[in-house]
Formats: structure tokens, C-alpha cells, sequence
């Protein structure tokens, strides 16, 4: 049974997810033409179904005995950023102008708001939110200032690496919170309100699906717009 969760929860994640691959969709018909964006829109509208498919069969609540089935989610959910960052179509994408590569981060502050409240109506645990051990949101909020003075061109090279940096260490943990917290490990306790559960559900499987995936994304094609080609990317 899809646990309870207010209408806001469960209309925004799903709303977020699509939004979001849409912007890199679009990012890539900038950057690659509408072809590889026609392309892109068509592996990601097939993720998002499968996994979607996955949340809604009930496949992924089993968590014990052995491995739990979500880890069939998370895997690709970390490996396909890296494989679309390091595609051709990745090297172009992170040609981007650098204001859309760490703006497009801000989505993941109204995501931390609405994991809190997805807290309090105690469908997601509490120490995957703000609240908790979870600071992600600082990510979102410095995306937005950070992003701002790169589209003008006042971001020193060093304030977007410390910023990828942090972005990149904060996303990190809370994906070590959301796996430690799953049955199977129960590090935050074994109380059903401290277990990671929600996410084997949908429409909360898009959350790392769509939205983790996105993040994790940025960050990739932003520390390969740094580290190979420096501020201005290749011409």
C-alpha cells in the first residue's frame, strides 16, 4: 500500500521530476540539437515509465530477506548520470552557458521544503530532511546566488568549485542517509517511522529516479566543465 502523504507531496515530486528532465532536454536541444534532445526525451520518458512500472507493481518493497529489490532503482539511478555525463552528448551539454548549469540546481530547494512536509506527515523519515541530518537545501538555496553571478559573469573560478564541491558532498550524504536507512541496515533505528521505505512507491520513486539522477548529473557536467575546460568550455 502507497504510504500516506499529503496532495502536495504527492503531486509535487511526480510534477518536479518532469520539469526537471524537461530542462536538461531542453539543455541538450541547446547545446546537441533536437535530434540527441529527441533522443534523450525518449530513454528518459522509458526510465521514468520503468521505474514508475517498478513503484507501482509493489516489485521494489521487498527489503529483507536480502538485498533490498530498490537497490535494482538506485543502481541505475547513479550510474546513468555518469554515462550520459561522460556521452558526447554530455560533452556538449556541458558547454552550457555556466549560469544554466548551476542554476538548474535551485529545483532542489522547493524539493528539500516539500521532503519536510512529506516528515511531517511522517511518509518520509525524519533524518533524510533538514530537520534532520539531511542539509541538501543549502545546495538549492546557493544555487540560485551562485547561478545568478555565473549568467552575469561575476563567479570566480574558485567560488564554483567550492560551490560543486559542497553540492557534490552534500548529495552524496544524503544518498548515504537514504541507504543506511532503508530495513535492511536500520542505522537511524528500526522504528517503522525511522525506515526508508517511501521511495519504493510511486509516485516518491521519481524522487530518485528523476530528481536525484538530475542532480547528480549537474554536478557531473559541471566538474567536467571546471576540471577539462576551465571557465569557458570548449569553443
Amino acid at each position: 500500500m502507497t504510504p500516506h502523504a499529503s496532495t502536495l507531496v504527492r503531486v509535487f515530486i511526480p510534477a518536479l521530476a518532469v520539469l526537471v528532465v524537461a530542462a536538461v532536454g531542453l539543455g541538450i536541444r541547446g547545446t546537441s540539437g533536437g535530434r540527441r534532445a529527441l533522443g534523450f526525451a525518449l530513454s528518459a520518458s522509458a526510465w521514468l515509465a520503468l521505474s514508475a512500472v517498478l513503484g507501482l507493481s509493489g516489485f521494489l518493497t521487498l527489503f529483507e530477506p536480502g538485498p533490498p529489490r530498490l537497490l535494482v532503482l538506485l543502481v541505475p539511478t547513479i550510474a546513468l548520470p555518469f554515462v550520459l555525463g561522460f556521452s558526447r552528448t554530455g560533452t556538449a551539454l556541458a558547454s552550457a552557458p555556466l549560469g544554466f548549469l548551476v542554476g538548474f540546481q535551485a529545483f532542489r530547494l522547493p524539493l528539500e521544503l516539500v521532503m519536510h512536509q512529506a516528515a511531517l506527515d511522517g511518509t518520509m523519515p525524519p533524518q533524510m530532511t533538514y530537520t534532520g541530518s539531511n542539509f541538501d537545501i543549502v545546495s538549492g538555496a546557493t544555487a540560485l546566488v551562485v547561478g545568478a553571478l555565473a549568467a552575469r559573469d561575476l563567479a570566480p573560478r574558485w567560488l564554483l568549485v567550492a560551490w560543486n564541491f559542497l553540492g557534490s558532498v552534500l548529495l552524496i550524504t544524503i544518498l548515504v542517509i537514504a541507504v543506511a536507512s532503508l530495513p535492511a541496515f536500520g542505522a537511524f533505528g528500526r522504528a517503522p517511522e525511522r525506515l526508508n521505505t517511501w521511495v519504493a512507491y510511486f509516485p516518491f520513486v521519481w524522487l530518485p529516479a528523476g530528481l536525484v539522477s538530475a542532480a547528480l548529473l549537474g554536478h557531473v557536467l559541471l566538474w567536467r566543465r571546471l576540471l577539462a575546460h576551465g571557465m569557458r568550455g570548449p569553443r
